[in-house]
């Protein structure tokens, strides 16, 4: 027999039913002090309006400049599509090959098979200048965009900037198209109202709005992450059109969506204006987009690193490693320095410093303000190019454990430094996220040129009552500082 809670429930639930099966005949049913006076039979009674803003004609106005973005493409069918990975490369793959292609695959390697996507975009220029995502039209053999009138006209890809996911089209359609105009993302405040447009679903031409729910996301997408949260729904397909503002000026370029079922949850993520402006422009006009390289990686200085770097407070971004013969180095910058400021532009984070140096075309100069040591420094610096690769590190073998620290270290055969060679589970090491064939540059105030350095390095930070000691870690290439905690042995 049903307890009375589950009883109750299960009521509840029903009347819920019966209420959403039959609201076109249920009356309003208004507390008692809020009933309306009584009416003749027949009279309506006008609800109030719903709070916020009327979009209908801002829709109107900028709907005309908002497209719809098609694009085709090809990829090569995988033969071999659930092989593990640890599997490629050795005898085992051949034998997997083999297997799929008796199994019905066409034997003479890979077919290529075509794809198609869709995506939204906006026009700034009646001369068809069309901005969209790029990773809505970066892999596309062909883009053809669809104006709100109907008609579709092929597009030539001007330019594509991945680390802003910003690309620039252009289209030929014989005369003057609507356009719309950018804002300034930088005023925006939390809580404003803004009218997201675009092509979710393929569905075609559709309005949402919402507000601002917040600025300066960071999502992980890159170095330039500094998004426009929205609740306005934002879905697959949105990608690429434009977020406007109550006057009807593009604030930010719809991009990304936050959602475990591939849906809208209410949280969306717009590029804003600010930045899109600067790329779209050197796009339209060099069809590419140059920025100042400054040769450095960089990373979050929090209290723990602070304290194991001598810090007194933990503001500003910690150059985790400096690029040989990179413009930092040249200068003379440091791993284990804090940038504070660039020229008068404070750095409170390695957004702050990306987008400073960003904003200087290579071959231009900045003067970075930094601490080394806990003193401050003046550096100037002439930016460079970014080259398109990064070298690789080698690895060692030889081993030489580190005591209760969890460590197992190895020389680096092929170049400076001490290669992890185990990290024992449940260890200080595993517990700060360092994982074997990680390679230690740094330890404390002295660069490592094999395990006997981290060694003496530890011995003498905690000879001297240090909590932590810094380690300078290079993984794939990136390089980064943590904080080692150190145990008494």
């Amino acid at each position: 027999m049903p307890t009375p809670n589950r009883r109750i429930r299960t009521l509840a639930a029903g009347a819920l039913a019966l209420a959403l099966g039959t609201t076109a005949l249920t009356p309003f049913v208004f507390p008692a002090e809020a009933q309306p006076a009584a009416s003749t039979t027949g009279t309506a009674i006008a609800l109030p309006r719903p709070a916020g803003p009327d979009f209908a004609d801002l829709a109107a106005r900028v709907g005309p400049a908002v497209v719809r973005v098609t694009v085709t493409g090809h990829a090569e069918a995988q033969q071999v599509a659930d092989l593990p990975p640890e599997l490629r490369g050795t005898p085992f793959e051949r034998f997997f090959q083999q297997r799929q292609g008796h199994g019905g695959q066409q034997q003479g390697g890979p077919r290529a098979r075509k794809t198609m996507g869709q995506g939204s975009g906006f026009i700034i220029d009646s001369a068809g200048y069309v901005v969209t995502n790029n990773h809505v039209v970066g892999e596309a053999d062909a883009v053809r965009v669809e104006l709100a009138d109907g008609r579709e006209l092929p597009a030539k890809v001007v330019g594509t900037d991945p680390k802003t996911d910003i690309a620039l089209l252009k289209i030929e359609a014989g005369g003057n198209l609507p356009t719309v105009k950018f804002g300034d993302s930088d005023h925006l405040r939390v809580g404003e109202w803004v009218l997201a447009m675009g092509n979710p679903f393929g569905l075609g031409g559709t309005a949402t709005s919402g507000i601002v729910s917040a600025r300066g996301r960071q999502i992980g997408a890159g170095p330039y992450d500094d998004f426009i949260q929205t609740d306005a729904s934002i879905n697959p397909g949105n990608s690429g059109g434009p977020l406007f503002n109550t006057a009807g000026e593009v604030v930010g370029v719809n991009t990304a969506i936050f959602s475990p079922s591939g849906g809208n949850i209410g949280i969306g993520f717009a590029v804003p204006s600010a930045l899109v402006q600067g790329v779209v422009a050197q796009l339209q006009q060099n069809g590419r987009v140059e920025r100042g390289w400054l040769g450095v990686s960089m990373q979050k200085l929090d209290n723990e690193l602070a304290g194991a770097l001598s810090i007194k407070d933990a503001k500003g971004t910690l150059i985790g490693g400096v690029e040989r013969d990179g413009p930092a180095a040249k200068a003379g910058v440091q791993p284990g320095d804090v940038i504070t400021a660039v020229g008068e532009r404070p750095v409170t984070q390695p957004r702050d410093l990306a987008e400073a140096v960003a904003a200087v075309k290579p071959g231009g100069s900045i003067t970075l303000h930094l601490l080394r040591d806990g003193k401050p420094i003046e550096q100037k610096v002439t930016l460079g190019q970014a080259p398109d690769t990064r070298e690789a590190r080698a690895t060692g073998e030889e081993r030489q454990a580190q005591g209760n620290l969890g460590l197992a270290l190895a020389p680096n055969r092929g170049g400076e430094g001490a290669v992890i060679a185990e990290v024992r589970p449940d260890s200080i090491a595993a517990n700060q996220g360092l994982q074997p064939g990680d390679v230690i540059l740094r330890a404390g105030d002295r660069a490592v040129k094999g395990p006997r350095d981290v060694a003496e390095a530890v011995g003498a930070a905690r000879k001297d009552g240090k909590a932590a000691i810094a380690l300078q870690v290079e993984r794939d290439g990136g390089r980064a500082f943590l904080a080692l905690p150190l145990k008494a042995s």
